[in-house]
């Protein structure tokens, strides 16, 4: 009997074989969304939610989709995202055949404000920054700051004339199909989704930033396969052969890391998974330097100058990886470990 699983991943990497990177550095923002259209258009957004029992396959599949172009796989990873936080906030009335981003940085020098309020729809004023995707998607959800000060979650509608995409901030190399824009919002409508304070203390939080270390996963693998082919014709390069070495063991660690960490969401859906998802994010975000690092060391500058698609993902995952906070994030983790009971380090 088919595995429905396998099959539907061989489905998914027919279609996205069907589109090749585009030629035009230009034209690759309208070529993701297309791609994107084509995906939801068949069904692939809709991913097993978090924490329901198959967690796993759903970072699988984002995975395969980061595998195939990172700045697809950012509109995916927030397409998806949000259809799983508006399910979570049971909001699924606001759901329609809409491409979706979710951005919820809050930096000191962007504000995004509630100054009105008609029941579950509200006014908008002000900037929101790192709008991954805004030129692409026509829908968003974002959080914003009520008349106390608390954070709520809205939903808006790109299509909206009170609104101003901003990209002149935005000079990426890596990533830079994504334009992440600034919109800054004048009397903007949107519609409340759940309460405030819903968005962080929602066990969905931390569910959903683990999706991204899948992300991170399935780049580090596609690059990896480069190395895997160089050495399959070069058996007689034991240094090459050694960096595969390397490579293996680190996505070993990665991968039974995201295994362990799905397994949990799903044993504890309604639990605090920080700990566990920083600790993915870790070891991932560790896997993928030492992938970069071993494959660009083994192969030169051949890879990065001849293969299109090696090159865009060794581009793009330097700068997707910087979703983490780094250093911030080992000392939240580490204080978490300092506070846990002795003995959680025991095989």
């Amino acid at each position: 009997m088919n595995n429905p699983d396998i099959l539907e991943h061989d489905e998914l990497q027919t279609l996205l074989s069907r589109f090749t990177p585009a030629p035009e550095p230009g034209a690759r923002e309208s070529h993701l969304i297309e791609i994107m259209r084509s995906l939801q258009a068949h069904g692939f957004d809709q991913l097993p939610l978090p924490g329901h029992g198959k967690t796993l396959l759903r970072w699988q599949r984002l995975a395969q989709v980061a595998g195939h172009d990172l700045s697809l796989a950012k509109l995916y990873e927030g397409h998806t995202d949000a259809l799983a936080i508006l399910a979570e906030c049971e909001a699924d009335h606001l759901q329609d055949p809409a491409i979706w981003g979710v951005w919820a940085a809050e930096p000191p020098y962007a504000r995004t404000r509630i100054v009105a309020r008609q029941g579950s729809r509200v006014h908008l004023r002000g900037r929101k920054a790192w709008c991954s995707g805004a030129r692409q998607v026509n829908r968003g959800l974002l959080t914003a700051w009520d008349e106390e000060g608390h954070q709520q979650l809205v939903a808006i509608d790109l299509n909206e004339p009170t609104r101003q995409l901003d990209s002149s901030t935005w000079h990426a190399v890596g990533m830079a199909a994504t334009a992440s824009v600034e919109i800054e919002f004048f009397d903007t409508a949107a519609y409340l989704v759940g309460q405030p304070g819903d968005y962080l203390a929602r066990p969905g939080f931390w569910q959903g930033g683990a999706g991204i270390a899948a992300c991170w996963y399935g780049a580090s693998a596609a690059l990896a396969e480069s190395l895997r082919h160089y050495c399959c014709t070069r058996s007689a390069d034991p240094h090459a052969q050694a960096h595969l070495g390397a490579v293996e063991a680190a996505l070993c660690a990665a991968r039974a890391t995201l295994r362990e960490c799905a397994a949990w969401i799903d044993v504890h859906p309604q639990a605090d998974a920080s700990a566990h998802v920083r600790r993915l994010r870790a070891v991932v975000e560790e896997t993928a330097s030492k992938v970069i690092d071993h494959v660009g060391r083994a192969l030169g500058a051949t890879p990065y100058c001849r293969d299109p698609h090696f090159a865009q993902l060794a581009a793009d995952l330097p700068v997707y990886m910087r979703q983490s906070h780094a250093e911030r994030d080992l000392a939240e983790l580490g204080q978490q470990v300092a506070d846990a009971a002795p003995g959680s380090w025991q095989l």
